[in-house]
């Protein structure tokens, strides 16, 4: 199936995975430890036939070019062999290839720009151009008088210069706008024998709006054909992030799907169309019931790939959507509220703070002054959601979690932070115990 040195075969597919490695100056770009002369040692071992050394280069190789989320100059040259991996590699590198490629493109987005999506124009605008850069540190130069730091200060504008950034997210949108050039690629693996492929590639082309018109209709034609529930729903998402109102009817068939992770797909898909695009309260209510079902009944173990693979995180977002509709279509805070609540049981640590936060700041007054609302005088619906989300299995610790927006909104809300002040406000018994079995999977990462 494939050689030591990338010359792979899959199915019909022939394809010289690693042509042109040796064209690129790996010496001259950085990654994340220094120069990149080790990636193509890597993907040659990403090309071989030894699990263990494949497995291992795969790990260093996703390590260096995206660590913790940032991406550096040799990560838009690592790209288009990632693809052509993605493409006619080993069964084992293609289904890992994709996912690297997403992260690649869009980091954690995946997760903070649900259910919205990713706005690639906004990303844009807001980096500071190469010569707004160049300018603003010769402008600190000339009123420099410290000389060391004087000395410093040219050899930044030297990696200006040359190429470098001082905005991350310059490198960022580089390797964004890598992956996107490789969608042709990528979209032809959504009709693959490989149903992980599939389901993969489907997660991929949902973060680049600025190619719908060429992914949307590809996506369509599988809602015919996909018979996989997980890979169906993946598509389906992909067409709620990237569709138009078009797609709201071949979307609205999905609610009467068998598969309760279809059904969801589809509610969830349709409660983004609703704020992008009209759609009757009627359809409305439907999309809302199901994802309200969905939060407080049986546990889903089916997921997509969106959300880290966490349905009820993404869930809880969508819902929050329905605060905002238009006033025909609007339903009772409460009742949003509730459901969100059933979500949290569901979430890690950093996923109840993404979907707790953007709760307080739709549902809660967090802008206001005075003392703090006593309990009794709240809602029914912001009762539940605060008792949910002080009885979250991490909120006794929450204070070894660093950096997360409830540690600012919840004073902002003039409620108690959590831990054992937001269970005494909303009258749950003091827990000095931590179950360790009930803590979220991101605990001993943290």
């Amino acid at each position: 199936m494939s050689s030591r040195y990338g010359k792979v075969q899959f199915m019909t597919i022939s394809i010289d995975v690693l042509a042109g490695l040796d064209d690129v100056d790996w010496a001259a770009l950085d990654h994340a430890y220094g120069p990149a002369t080790d990636v193509p040692v890597d993907l040659r071992a990403i090309c071989g036939d030894d699990i263990a050394a494949m497995s291992e280069a795969f790990d260093r190789l996703a390590n260096n070019v995206g660590h913790q989320g940032s991406r550096y100059p040799a990560t838009p040259f690592v790209v288009p062999f990632l693809a052509r991996i993605a493409v006619a590699g080993t069964p084992w590198a293609r289904v890992n290839a994709l996912p690297l490629l997403t992260f690649l493109a869009v980091a954690w987005h995946d997760e903070y720009k649900l259910p919205m999506g990713i706005d690639p124009a906004g990303w844009r605008a807001s980096v500071t151009p190469p010569d707004v850069e160049l300018r603003e540190i010769d402008e600190e130069i000339a009123g420099e008088t410290n000389p060391g730091k004087r000395d410093w200060l040219l050899s930044v504008r030297a990696l200006v210069l040359a190429g470098r950034s001082l905005d991350g997210r310059i490198e960022s949108l580089h390797a964004y706008d890598a992956v996107r050039r490789e969608l042709p690629l990528v979209l032809g693996l959504l009709a693959d024998p490989d149903f992980v492929v599939r389901q993969h590639a489907a997660y991929l082309v949902s973060w680049f709006p600025e190619e719908a018109a060429s992914i949307v209709p590809t996506l369509v034609t599988r809602l015919d054909c996909e018979f996989f529930p997980e890979t169906l729903a993946t598509v389906v998402l992909g067409i709620g992030l990237l569709g138009s109102a078009e797609q709201i009817e071949p979307i609205s068939v999905l609610l009467d799907s068998p598969e309760p992770l279809v059904r969801w797909a589809a509610a969830t898909a349709l409660a983004r169309l609703r704020v992008v695009h009209r759609m009757d309260g009627a359809l409305a209510a439907r999309a809302f019931g199901e994802l309200a079902r969905v939060a407080s009944g049986p546990r889903l173990e089916q997921s997509t790939d969106h959300n880290d693979g966490n349905l009820y995180a993404y869930t809880g977002r969508s819902l929050l959507l329905f605060i905002d509709s238009a006033p025909e279509h609007r339903l009772p805070v409460d009742e949003v509220l509730m459901a969100v609540a059933g979500c949290l049981q569901h979430v890690t640590i950093r996923q109840c703070d993404t979907v707790a936060g953007a709760t307080l700041e739709k549902a809660f007054d967090v802008q206001g002054t005075g003392p703090a609302p006593a309990f009794g005088d709240l809602s029914p619906g912001r009762r539940t959601f605060l008792r949910a989300l002080a009885n979250h299995p991490g909120a006794l610790n929450y204070h070894q979690f660093p950096g997360l927006s409830l540690e600012r909104l919840l004073p902002a809300a003039r409620l108690p932070e959590m831990s054992h002040g937001l269970r005494t406000y909303t009258g749950l018994p003091p827990a000095n115990k931590i179950d360790d079995l009930r803590l979220p999977d991101d605990w001993w990462a943290w």
